[in-house]
């Protein structure tokens, strides 16, 4: 294959998939510098690419795209690029990839009778691993099979206009909770949350409660702060994800469960508790800061700490059993999160602080 000067890279799912992406992006602006290189993503997740120095433009379409939505953007796309690379197995972003370039390469499904179609396709293809492979390790796997150098490095949004934020906050040290999971599966518990929150406050760190911009979460975290001490900001659907970056930088430390957002924390090199439980940390992991090693980060059982990363697993023996919850939705509560214990919390939470100040 000859060296490309128009590359697509198409990253269609979640906030947090995208920013594991990133590691990725830099990657190729790495191994080639004078290239246009453009990312289609959903509407809805491009602010975690905002400012990003290696992209040149996003692409962006809704999540649930109209006929006339897909039409237009198979025309924008059609024959533009000289490489298009994809980094999900389904059947939506390869329809995109095949109207882009005649040059493809991509994740397909495991199953050979799922995914034949795509292999005869594909210039080169690499099979989706969501077991045994870190997330960012297996886009990074993609670039091997052009023998493109990977770079481990996580790239957050970035926005130079912090000033409100800075007021807001202030200048006493601050701990940032994102409590609530887009799915009730990953859920803790508001009694857990509060009186880690207390905890929190008595030992001098102001809280800064984070959250998005969808009406139940946001209520669900208002009803939280009106139980926790009154200086507890809370920020939720308040802030751009580029500004959230700037607050979880300067942050004395972060506590989230497995979502998008603990994910940003990581990448910001503050200290991160995260709290897991279905989730195969294997596979889905925050990446940690500074770590530039071609192997997983975390084991599948056990609480771990690498880098920056406190990762807090639930202790029932079927952990992680990598299913939405104990009934299978994604409603559903989880007993092992629902019995990870406040202490096991703070014991963290000690740990972190007596670092900060030795």
């Amino acid at each position: 294959m000859s060296k490309p000067r128009k590359i697509l890279v198409i990253a269609m799912r979640y906030l947090g998939d995208v920013l594991l992406t990133t590691p990725l992006i830099r990657s190729l602006r790495q191994a080639y510098p004078d290239a246009e290189l453009d990312v289609l993503i959903y509407s809805n997740t491009a602010a975690m690419l905002e400012g990003n120095p290696d992209i040149n433009q996003l692409i962006t379409v809704p999540n649930k795209a109209k006929f006339a939505d897909n039409w237009a953007l198979l025309r924008q796309l059609r024959r533009r690029y000289d490489l298009a690379i994809t980094t999900q197995a389904g059947d939506r972003p390869f329809l995109y990839s095949l109207f882009a370039t005649s040059q493809r390469i991509g994740i397909v499904p495991t199953k050979p009778n799922t995914g034949w179609w795509k292999r005869f396709f594909l210039y080169r293809w690499l099979e989706y691993d969501d077991n045994n492979t870190h997330t960012v390790l297996e886009y990074l796997k993609i670039l091997a099979l052009i023998n493109v150098p990977p770079c481990f490095e996580l790239v957050p949004p970035q926005t130079h206009d912090t000033q409100a934020l800075k007021q807001l906050i202030g200048n006493r040290p601050y701990a940032v909770l994102h409590t609530h999971p887009q799915w009730t599966y990953k859920q803790w518990t508001v009694e857990g949350w509060l009186e880690i929150g207390l905890y929190l406050h008595q030992l001098g760190l102001r809280l800064v409660l984070t959250g998005g911009t969808a009406q139940a979460e946001v209520d669900y975290i208002a009803n939280m702060a009106q139980q926790l001490p009154n200086d507890t900001l809370n920020l939720a659907g308040r802030v751009s994800l580029a500004e959230l970056t700037q607050l979880l930088t300067n942050a004395a430390l972060y506590i989230g469960p497995d979502t998008g957002i603990t994910h940003l924390a990581a990448a910001t090199g503050a200290p991160v508790i995260a709290l897991y439980g279905p989730t195969n940390p294997v596979k889905w992991s925050p990446w940690p800061y500074r770590f530039e090693q071609n192997n997983n980060p975390f084991q599948k059982i056990g609480s771990q700490i690498v880098n920056n990363i406190h990762l807090l697993q639930g202790e029932k023996s079927c952990v992680p059993c990598h299913l939405e919850g104990c009934d299978k939705h994604q409603k559903s509560r989880s007993v092992c999160l629902d019995t990870l214990s406040v202490e096991r919390v703070k014991t963290i939470i000690r740990l972190i602080l007596t670092k900060a100040v030795t």
